[in-house]
């Protein structure tokens, strides 16, 4: 497992190979075909369109709109797949017949096997499945024109056919709503490519771009199921961004300064989390925060070395409002009572260190200087950009634990560098199998935080599963977390073309 190639790569491979494949068929019976779809990815220039086929091609949109228009705007039951069959079958006879070339006959062959394998995978819904077909015309306009769309994986009409494909095989669309503002958004990006048939792969690549920004804001935004785990999982990247953020700067500002080292730790370990916690809830100027940065202060000034009985007196008396606080802030980080304990055991330990003016003494200059750079703390905060949350870093994620957010923090494998790579590769919208606790269930990706350093996936029930990227790593190394589709939908459609050729090649040129 180790040593085992990343799948991302090995998806690819095999990939170009199927697409291999069939340019070797297709090449024994068009050669032509064969030449032009290897030049093609150098060139980017491929045949024009014959005159004949071209009108055919227009006319066949003009009577798969009607055809299909009504169903979809009158709100009736979709054309069933049988119907879309037959309808397919017999447009590619009257395109055929329309051709001028042994080549553009072959295309039309192919285009046509590859949405007739389309139309039939039963996961795709059925209102969805009506959208799928009106693509065929404008994928054929540009498969002629573009032959690489048959030598390359990365043909931007393939990539949005696959990503659409990946985002619509799950979801459960006879659940009431579920899917409807996704739906929309196919049926749009079908009609601007309907729009703009000679732009070739341009209008493609735009809708794709399009498609991928809109399913950051579905999931956030309209998806019933998913925009409260979002939200939940975008609070939780804030908070450990900032407690990061905190626990550098706090390292910073103490660099020089004799802390007491159980004071410090605490400070590093378990303030900066409060800190970021309250922040996240009342603002960084919210007078909560405020109050929990005034801890901190006194904190540092009951450690540092009480050399006069005055002092002692002073630390005696604040010291109980100082616990306090201490705890209300652990309680709204989440820590349990014997954690609180654990640690306040530890700070009087110190602060009996203060008492026998064993700990160094901290002037007064540098104390009142400490205390201003805690008032305006976030002012000095490193980029959040640049902090990176990973394992050794990350504060307790189980803090974040609740009923509407299952946090993963521990099983999977060692993973390698290719698995890391991958986890950050994994698609939003995409469906995978999550074997969690003896049981398997499909997941969907619905969101990536900051750099990819969290990932959020729900269940068809909305349930949140939320990773940070090492353990994700650590779930795909050791398969308890493997894609829903083993290949992409145009992948598995050229592999279905591909089994129909070889049984009669015939039908290429016929």
């Amino acid at each position: 497992m180790m040593t085992r190639a990343a799948p991302l790569a090995r998806s690819r491979e095999h990939a170009e190979a199927v697409l291999g494949r069939l340019n070797r068929l297709i090449g024994r019976h068009v050669p032509q075909f064969a030449s032009s779809s290897r030049s093609a990815p150098l060139q980017r220039s491929g045949p024009a369109l014959s005159a004949g086929l071209a009108r055919a091609i227009d006319s066949a949109e003009q009577g798969i709109r009607q055809r299909l228009a009504p169903t979809t705007q009158r709100g009736e039951p979709p054309v069933t797949t049988p119907v879309l069959l037959e309808e397919l079958h017999q447009r590619k006879q009257v395109l055929k017949k329309a051709a001028a070339s042994p080549e553009e006959r072959a295309t039309i062959e192919i285009v046509a096997l590859l949405f007739q394998s389309i139309l039939t995978e039963d996961r795709i819904p059925a209102a969805v499945r009506v959208w799928f077909a009106r693509l065929q015309m404008p994928v054929l306009r540009v498969a002629v024109t573009e032959p690489d769309f048959f030598a390359t994986i990365d043909h931007p009409a393939r990539r949005l056919i696959d990503r659409m494909g990946a985002c619509v095989m799950g979801f459960d669309s006879s659940a009431s709503g579920v899917g409807a503002a996704l739906e929309k958004e196919v049926k749009r990006i079908v009609q601007v490519v309907e729009a703009y048939p000679d732009t070739g792969r341009r209008v493609f690549q735009t809708v794709l771009i399009e498609f991928e920004k809109y399913l950051e804001h579905y999931f956030k935004n309209e998806n019933e199921m998913t925009k409260r785990g979002v939200s939940l999982a975008q609070q939780v990247e804030q908070r450990e961004t900032l407690a990061i953020q905190y626990t550098i700067e706090l390292r910073r500002m103490l660099n020089e300064v004799p802390v007491q080292e159980g004071v410090r730790q605490f400070l590093f370990h378990v303030w900066a989390d409060v800190l970021a916690t309250t922040a996240v809830r009342y603002t960084a100027q919210g007078e909560q925060t405020k109050t929990m940065k005034r801890a901190a202060a006194d904190l540092i000034w009951s450690a540092s070395a009480k050399v006069t009985r005055e002092e002692r007196a002073e630390v005696i008396r604040r010291l109980p409002l100082l616990l306090k606080s201490l705890r209300e802030g652990m309680v709204s980080a989440g820590m349990d009572t014997a954690r609180q304990d654990e640690h306040i055991q530890q700070l009087n330990n110190s602060l009996a260190a203060a008492f026998t003016a064993k700990a160094a003494v901290i002037p007064d200059e540098r104390l009142r200087e400490l205390m201003e750079q805690l008032e305006t703390l976030e002012e000095l905060l490193p980029d959040a950009a640049d902090v990176e949350i990973d394992e050794s870093m990350v504060l307790d994620l189980s803090g974040h634990q609740s009923s509407e957010l299952e946090v993963v923090l521990e099983g999977g494998s060692m993973p390698t560098p290719a698995m890391v790579a991958w986890a950050r590769e994994l698609q939003v919208g995409s469906w995978y199998m999550l074997d969690r606790g003896g049981h398997t269930e499909p997941v969907q990706l619905t969101w990536h935080g900051l750099r990819k350093q969290l990932s959020l996936f729900v269940t068809p029930q909305g349930r949140c599963v939320l990773f940070q990227q090492h353990r994700l790593a650590s779930y795909l190394q050791a398969g308890l977390i493997v894609p829903a589709q083993d290949e992409a939908l145009t992948v598995r459609a050229t592999r279905s073309a591909l089994a129909k050729l070889d049984v009669d090649a015939s039908r290429l040129l016929n």
